[in-house]
This record gives C-alpha cells, structure tokens and sequence, in this order.
C-alpha cells in the first residue's frame, strides 16, 4: 500500500527491514519535534513574547507535533491510523507514560490540574465519544474540534496570567533562555529542519507500518493503536521522565493532560476536517470507553493525596497493558 507523499522503494523488504526503517521514522519524528520546538521558543523570545504564551501554546503543542503530522499524513488512505493514533497516543499518555512517570518518582499534582484541566479534558473526552456515537468525524466535526481548539488556547493564555502565572514564567523563561541567543533566521531555519523532519518521519512511519500490517493480516487500525501511537508518544515520554528526575512531577502531569487535549481537539479537528474519520464499531465497545474510563480515574488519582503514587503508577500501567491486550484480542477477531 502507498501513501500520499512517499511510498516504499523496495516492497518486498523482509520484515526486520522494514521493522529498521520504522525506527529511523520514530528517530526523525523524536528530532523533528525537538527542532521545531526549539527553533519556535527561539522565534517568540527574539521577538519579545511573553513566556507564559510561549509554554501554554507554542510548546505545548510542539509536544504534540509527531501525532499530527502521523495522523494527517494518514488521514486520506490510511483513517484508521489517523484515529487509532488519536485514541492510541491518549491512552498511553495516561496508563503507560504516567505510570512509567510514577514508577520513577512520586508526582505531586498542581491544583489548578485539579480544578481545570482535567475536568476540561474528561469534558472533551465525552464530547469526542459523541461525536464517535454520531456517525464519525466529518468536517462539521472537524470544525468544531477546532474552534474549540482556539478556545482552549484563549482561555489558558488568560488564565495563565492569574495568580499561579509567575511560576509558569519562570519554568519557560528557563527554556527560552537556552535558545535566545539564536537569531531569528537561524531559529526559523530550525523550524523548517523540525518541520520536514517530521513530514519525513511520519511518512516513513505509516508507509512501513501499513506494509508490516497487511503482511501481518492487522488491520491499520490496530497498527494505530499500538506501534504508531507509542512511537509518537516518545517525546511525551522522554520529556516527562526528565521532568521526573528533576524534581518537576507537576510538569509532567499537566504535559499529558495538555498533550491529550490538543490530540483531541487540534489533531482531531484537523484529520476530520481534512479527510474524515470513520469510526469501527469495535472502538466503541473497548478504546472510547478505555479512555473515557482513563480521563475520570486520572481525576480520582489527582485527588488522592494530590500525588500520584508509585502503585498508582503501576495500577495505571496494568490497566494500559489489559486495555492493549484486549484491544488485540478483538482485532484479532477473538472477542467481536
């Protein structure tokens, strides 16, 4: 199978093969992210922005980068991948990154996490599984998704100006500090090199994942959910376990609560307004109430003690290895 922008030059390649041009699809996803990041942190400092926009927006979604460039790259030939890469990277934000985060190191929660966010993010999780319920994602979706994106980004720009934005400021005028004395074209060189790197990644990651299912007999959406949406998830992971060991647990938390909302919102709004997402029957019965089941424990946790716990941790992994292993099983045609 061929995808919009690249297709495999060699199709016959044996498996290990195409298992290695994966990797080197995660690798340029993991930079790619990285570079426009940096290069984008670089840009609003030279041009006096304040550091709080740049956290709560720039970088936030930068973070999110690889899951869009995955899903609208496969949102025409490849929909299932699209949004088995929405629901698989969400998912395993939540049970398999923060359980991983947790198993480290205790993280204590903000309380702003508490109080907005994640009641922001089950809202949004319910209202992405009515629209499932609807009859999938078509433009009308997609648009919506959208504008509320622009809310979002309105409302945590405002709120961050409140009574917790100095501590925010500091924590981001620490990274804009590392990159500020790049100038602006080098920076906006770096946005580009970011940029086609992960163009150049997610191509070659659904290209090969896609020729790995159909060898397999996996359907595309499965693919989605597992390998594409935790390679994806990568940076997610790498930045929250350094968050960890630097002593920043709150960071971690409310990058993955951020992360889950704007691949819901911005990535989802995308794809459907692009192409469309269809939706499998299987995915109402098992990942949509997976997640949605995720989103109001991940509230519960918070609110325990406001720290998730090392056993809270290895509870949210189990249950991301139980939802993955039984998503399986119906793929697979073993369960529906």
């Amino acid at each position: 199978m061929t995808l919009a922008l690249i297709s495999l030059p060699y199709p016959d390649l044996p498996l290990l093969a195409l298992l290695a041009i994966s990797l080197v699809g995660f690798v340029a996803l993991a930079f790619g992210g990285d570079w426009l990041t940096r290069g984008a942190v670089a840009i609003s400092s030279n041009l006096k922005i304040n550091p709080v926009v740049i956290g709560l927006t720039v970088v936030s979604i930068a973070t999110s980068m690889p899951e869009m460039a995955t899903s609208l790259t496969a949102a025409k030939d490849n929909p299932g991948i699209a949004l088995g890469n929405i629901l698989g990277s969400n998912i395993a934000n939540i049970g398999l990154i923060l359980g991983i985060a947790a198993m480290i190191a205790p993280l204590k929660i903000h309380l702003r996490l508490i109080r907005r966010e994640v009641p922001i993010l089950i809202l949004v999780t319910l209202l992405f599984a009515l629209f499932a319920l609807g009859g999938g994602f078509q433009r009308v979706e997609g648009i919506v998704l959208l504008g509320l994106t622009v809310v979002y980004l309105i409302y945590i720009v405002h709120s961050a100006k409140q009574q917790d934005s100095q501590v925010v400021a500091d924590e981001f005028a620490k990274s804009a500090k590392q990159v500020q004395h790049k100038s602006t074209i080098k920076a906006l060189l770096i946005v580009a090199l970011g940029a086609a790197a992960l163009a150049f990644g997610a191509n070659l990651l659904v290209a090969t994942s896609v020729e790995i299912a159909t060898r397999m007999g996996i359907s595309d959406l499965f693919i989605g959910l597992s390998i594409v949406a935790i390679g994806t998830s990568l940076p997610e992971l790498a930045a929250s376990i350094a968050a960890v060991r630097a002593g920043h647990g709150d960071l971690c938390a409310g990058n993955i609560v951020g992360s889950n909302l704007f691949n819901m919102l911005l990535i989802g709004g995308g794809a459907s307004t692009l192409a469309g997402m269809d939706v499998h029957d299987e995915l109402l019965l098992i990942e949509f109430p997976a997640l949605v089941l995720l989103s109001v424990l991940l509230l519960w946790i918070f609110k325990s003690g406001h720290t998730v716990s090392r056993g809270e941790g290895s509870l949210l992994l189990l249950l991301y290895l139980a939802i993955l292993s039984i998503s399986g099983l119906s793929q697979f045609g073993y369960l529906f």
